[in-house]
């Protein structure tokens, strides 16, 4: 904090040298409980003669001396950076309501203030305090060392991307860019906002009540499962409703019934025709090269889905192949081919071996756990679970475990 403290001021008196700091006086609407001013036209008029900010936070009417940043001075400016760099908000919805912010016209920040005493104070000015946002905002850059560009984490900055609610997107992709660039300090590569999980429609708030538990849901439906379920159910950046019925749907269809029956089917039948060893791919035929092109081509497509934080179309990506697996396995019937074919029956066994180790290995940052018992079963060492490990093929004959379902599926309790 000490730290923080000392190296905040330098910040500040950089501001100030750029000419983008000067005192006067504040009045205006503030929400305490956001920490944050609001525009007359921005509130809500409630029946008792009552406002409340868009977070649903009251206002009052609040008059005190106050520094000032100079954010009128930096519209155009923020325009042409955000025209220059249009993937620096994200995701469109978010970039498209800042940049109809910026133009309907940016006034002055005030950034202190006199009515408390907690805060860092102002240098060089008695009384002062800073506003938090300017503080906690430039947290980031302190954290990495500001202003000593040798200390070990200053090569974390710029960051590549900071993760935010959609409530707070004004603070970080229009004063937070305006304060960095008023101090001479690069600007972080992207912002990307997200959305709010909804309960009966309405933004989860401990004053209403209607918070959820991720512990609970997690002791309920599993860890992975509750991670898969976040990531895939809704765009990132949007809002989504939370619900146990959307759980458990994900979980039965798209984990037990897609992948899970998909590792378990492919896995049994090595086991009970293979002696559970690990078939030898025979002559690829043409079905066979689609399938392994389409899981060769998934690391290239999840991570440019991951890059833009586009994370439920990079799970798609993946459940696309997952779907192609087990159309695959119909139609090629490996079961029947145990009594005419043996060769070409291991062989469709070790294509779909490869394809979901492939899925397995993608899956590890979603669902760690499940997808590391699911590697063990496909005979995947643990310092081959990586991508770079994908290009090493599996050893032909190696033994595998004993096949054990990894998403069984969730049946509610009796009432």
């Amino acid at each position: 904090m000490v730290r923080h403290k000392l190296w905040f001021a330098e910040l500040w008196r950089r501001i100030v040298a750029n000419g983008d700091i000067y005192l006067g006086n504040y009045e205006g609407w503030y929400a305490f409980r956001d920490e944050a001013f609001y525009d007359e036209n921005e509130l809500t008029l409630r029946p008792d003669g009552s406002r409340v900010a868009p977070s649903g936070a009251p206002v009052e009417w609040v008059k005190e001396p106050s520094y000032f940043f100079r954010l009128s001075d930096w519209q155009d400016r923020l325009l042409a950076f955000y025209e220059a760099n249009p993937g620096f908000i994200a995701p469109g919805s978010r970039r498209n309501e800042v940049v109809s912010f910026v133009k309907g016209g940016l006034l002055d920040l005030s950034i202190s203030r006199t009515t408390f005493n907690w805060g860092i104070p102002v240098p060089g000015a008695p009384g002062h305090v800073m506003y938090v946002w300017l503080d906690a905002l430039n947290n980031y850059v302190t954290a990495c060392g500001f202003p000593d560009q040798t200390a070990a984490r200053w090569h974390f900055w710029p960051a590549d991307v900071h993760f935010v609610g959609k409530d707070i997107i004004r603070f970080h992709a229009v004063y937070w860019p305006a304060f960095l660039m008023a101090a001479g300090l690069p600007v972080p590569k992207r912002v990307t906002s997200n959305g709010w999980w909804l309960m009966d429609g309405e933004k989860m708030s401990k004053s209403l009540g209607n918070v959820v538990e991720p512990r609970k849901l997690a002791e309920i439906f599993g860890l992975d499962q509750i991670r898969y379920f976040l990531l895939r159910e809704k765009p990132f950046g949007a809002d989504g409703s939370l619900s146990h019925a959307a759980i458990i749907s994900r979980i039965n269809v798209d984990l037990a019934n897609d992948l899970g029956n998909l590792a378990q089917r492919s896995l049994s039948l090595i086991a009970r025709n293979c002696g559970g060893v690990l078939p030898a791919r025979g002559p690829v035929t043409e079905e066979d090269q689609a399938l392994l092109d389409a899981a060769g081509g998934l690391l290239e497509a999840v991570r440019a889905h991951v890059e833009r934080q586009t994370f439920h179309d990079g799970l798609e990506e993946v459940w696309k192949v997952i779907r192609a697996a087990n159309g695959y396995i119909d139609r090629q019937a490996p079961w029947a081919l145990n009594k005419t074919d043996k060769v070409r029956m291991g062989s469709v066994l070790r294509v779909l071996v490869d394809t979901i180790r492939v899925v397995a290995t993608l899956l590890q940052p979603v669902m760690p756990a499940s997808m590391g018992r699911m590697l063990d079963q496909l005979g995947v060492a643990a310092d081959a679970r990586t991508f770079a490990g994908l290009a090493v093929p599996l050893v032909d004959g190696q033994m595998l475990p004993a096949p054990q379902g990894v998403f069984p599926r969730f049946v509610e309790p009796a009432a």
